[in-house]
């Protein structure tokens, strides 16, 4: 399996956590030349702007590890490219993690992550 369809396979299932959750899926895959931010959902008026990552096992360590501070950053200024496209920056927000793994049937979801 390539590492993008494992990567779409991840995105599918925390997309269908988040909608049992009540969330709003608004955008996915959302993709600028700032970077991707995987999810972009909404729930009691809050957009969260959600990176998925995942692995089969934690041998290497837990999925949110992979989220660095380098990409951290990326995140938060597609966020800002987002709200701007919006033509709004008054919208509460937060950055979420969600990570699965999958020989333990285990998803996080870490809100406010960063």
């Amino acid at each position: 399996m390539y590492q993008n369809n494992k990567g779409y396979g991840y995105e599918n299932i925390a997309k269908k956590f988040l909608i049992d959750k009540n969330y709003e899926i608004l955008e996915e895959n959302f993709t600028s030349r700032f970077g991707e931010i995987d999810i972009i959902a909404e729930k009691d008026g809050r957009i969260h702007f959600i990176e998925v990552k995942g692995r089969i096992d934690t041998k290497y360590g837990y999925p949110r590890e992979a989220v660095t501070l380098s990409k951290q950053k990326k995140l938060r200024t597609a966020a800002k490219y987002y709200f701007m496209l919006l033509g709004r920056d008054d919208f509460p927000c937060q950055f979420d993690i969600i990570e699965i793994i999958l020989n333990d049937r285990k998803i996080n979801h870490i809100e406010n992550a960063f």
